[in-house]
């Protein structure tokens, strides 16, 4: 996963992430790829701003930088010091973004390929427009950073660049100082995606164990109810909690799972402020997922202004049934989680004791990555049905190693996204609002030229290409349909869930709303917070009427412990 790419955003080239990170496999990037869409994405804010505010160039470079939080302002404005005559002068001059890139040399020309341009091609073409700001470049002797690991020219991000490198590819919490995959602080990988761990020193000690002595004199699993009933000197624990059959509940998933997110507000010029990205390292250092408020471990409301709609989750609902659940959950998505890498690698993080911890609802949800890839031939590259068979049981035969018995699994089908295309594809992208300049169609086809696309087969303006990912979706679900029925194992059982994102779109519809508001506008691709939620009613519907045994009791005793332990502990 290309994390340095994920730095760029203190670079303000914060849409460039989706392209590089959230797709499955990074492919030979074509024409400049990810280099070249993040320069783009700069160039298009400083103009964009200079027309907002009606001001120079150089001024909207200055508040583009000015709204990064003040650690980061110097490393924004040593790239003003590098490129910023070259920005100045050509588009001064009437150059577009994609011509600028070109002439900083981030963007390029790769035979056979033809250049690529999200804007719309100037006055006597592309070709001419980036030969003429090329010769005008000349005169500055740009220093050519492109080729340099933004890691080494960003002063301060070096460490932090070592940091996520080394300790988040395997997907576990970058603190964790007693290793039992818990942590103690919400970003890199930590209480944002697994309960908070109550004793960062004791490894028998984290969310979802079995209670040690019942917790009489400490908390052990973390869910805040521990200590003695003074009236009759039991432990809480075992009056409030025994015999309720207490649970947790992960996602083995992709970047839907995890709930990938950038704000709009960040390519949006008009809503651009230093408000907006106050928070810029919490979503950096959180790989721009937002698993706290996500469908499936979703468990708190953030009202930053970036953040558009409410938290509902499979988590918060079983918490709901069963107050001993709290903060027993684990979101194990991955940015480009798919069937293979999910087998050879993610479901290793997973945390689970099957003698010491109590049993775990998992689902299992890979809804895309399996049928979405960068490739020009993009068919050629999707999973076969022989080898997300292959690789799914291999991954259920792991779990068996993993689950305590008694646990659940549900797989769900793939997504169908052809929805992308339909609802979203003549309508403007956030950098083509100012303008009326770009739409999805344009940025869909930006993508696939530049070979960064996160889905070439569903984000094409080629109807018979979308329907045979689509149809190959299908198989590979029907796939997942086979083993729920067949499969059997020592620890857990297997059910299937059907996954319709149309179902959920038409609710949206039905009760006033538009399809294409349950889409992420910046990349044009996921989930977003509104859609997330509504995930959540249409899948607990689901399994409340199909399979309504493996979402547990309902503890009796949830109003006591909520009297004695309040919030328990909170998050």
């Amino acid at each position: 996963m290309a994390y340095k790419y994920t730095l760029l955003f203190v670079f303000l080239a914060s849409s460039l992430v989706w392209m590089s990170s959230a797709k499955p496999t990074r492919v030979g990037d074509a024409n400049g790829g990810t280099d070249c869409a993040a320069c783009t994405i700069i160039v298009s804010l400083v103009d964009q701003l200079s027309l907002v505010y009606q001001e120079g160039i150089d001024q909207a470079m200055q508040r583009l930088c000015s709204y990064l939080p003040g650690q980061y302002q110097a490393s924004c404005k040593q790239f003003i010091i590098i490129a910023g005559p070259i920005i100045i002068d050509l588009l001064a001059n009437g150059e577009s973004p994609d011509a600028v890139c070109h002439a900083l040399t981030f963007c390029k020309t790769e035979a056979p390929n033809p250049p690529c341009h999200l804007y719309p091609e100037p006055p006597g073409g592309l070709e001419a427009s980036i030969k003429r700001s090329k010769l005008r470049a000349g005169k500055y002797g740009f220093r050519d950073i492109v080729n340099s690991d933004i890691c080494d020219i960003l002063p301060g991000l070096k460490q932090i660049c070592e940091i996520i490198e080394g300790k988040l590819n395997n997907h576990e919490p970058a603190v964790d100082f007693d290793s039992d995959s818990f942590s103690t602080i919400d970003i890199l990988r930590g209480t944002s995606w697994r309960g908070k761990d109550c004793n960062d020193l004791d490894a028998n000690i984290h969310p979802g164990a079995k209670p040690i002595d019942w917790d009489r004199y400490e908390d052990s699993n973390c869910n805040g109810i521990y200590g003695m009933d003074p009236t009759t000197g039991i432990p809480y624990e075992k009056t409030l909690c025994e015999g309720t059959d207490p649970m947790g509940i992960t996602i083995l998933g992709d970047s839907a799972g995890a709930h990938f997110h950038i704000p709009a507000e960040w390519v949006t010029p008009s809503k651009m402020s230093a408000e907006m990205f106050v928070n810029v390292t919490f979503i950096a250092g959180n790989e721009l997922d937002w698993p706290s408020m996500s469908s499936t471990t979703g468990f708190q409301n953030l009202t930053w202004p970036v953040v558009h709609g409410w938290t509902d989750s499979t988590y918060l609902r079983l918490r709901n049934r069963n107050l001993c659940n709290h903060r027993d959950y684990q979101n194990v998505a991955v940015n480009g989680g798919a069937s293979d890498n999910m087998n050879s690698s993610i479901v290793r993080s997973l945390s689970r004791n099957q003698e010491k911890d109590y049993p775990l609802l998992t689902m299992y949800s890979l809804i895309g990555n399996d049928v979405c890839n960068g490739h020009p031939d993009t068919i050629a590259h999707m999973t076969t049905p022989e080898e997300m068979r292959a690789s799914v049981l291999d991954t259920l035969k792991y779990l068996d190693t993993v689950l305590p018995k008694g646990s659940n699994l549900i797989m769900t089908g793939l997504a169908d996204g052809r929805v992308l295309w339909k609802y979203l594809h003549n309508r403007y992208h956030p950098l083509g609002v100012l303008r009326g300049d770009v739409t999805y169609a344009d940025l869909y086809q930006y993508l696939t030229c530049l070979q960064i696309s996160p889905c070439t087969g569903w984000m094409s303006s080629n109807e018979t290409l979308r329907n045979l990912t689509s149809e190959r979706a299908m198989n590979l679900t029907k796939v997942l349909q086979d083993i729920a029925k067949t499969a059997s194992y020592k620890n857990y059982k297997v059910y299937f869930l059907d996954y319709s994102i149309q179902d959920v779109m038409d609710k949206w519809v039905a009760e006033g709303g538009h399809p294409w508001e349950l889409i992420e506008p910046v990349d044009g691709f996921h989930p977003n917070q509104i859609s997330q939620a509504l995930t959540t009613q249409y899948m607990w519907a689901k399994l409340m009427d199909q399979y309504p045994e493996v979402l547990g009791k309902t503890n009796p005793n949830n109003a006591k412990i909520k009297k004695l332990f309040g919030d328990q502990g909170g998050y």
